[in-house]
């Protein structure tokens, strides 16, 4: 059995992987669920769209209606 070879080291800036989220957007979803004795006392859900207004305007007006 071989090792696993470690990747190199990437470093990007925060600005780079910024720019790079908000030109062509991200969902980010999540469910937090509190129970006691499986009864669900407390259900929150997040869906989330992160993205520039110009990339949003630009596949808006690309996606047929």
């Amino acid at each position: 059995m071989t090792a696993p070879v470690p990747a190199p080291d990437r470093h990007i800036a925060l600005v780079d992987l910024l720019d790079r989220v908000l030109a062509s957007g991200v969902v980010i979803s999540g469910e937090l669920r509190l129970s006691i004795a499986d009864v669900d006392l407390v259900h929150v859900s997040l869906h989330a769209l992160l993205t520039s207004v110009s990339t949003l305007e630009r596949t808006t007006l690309e996606r047929p209606r």
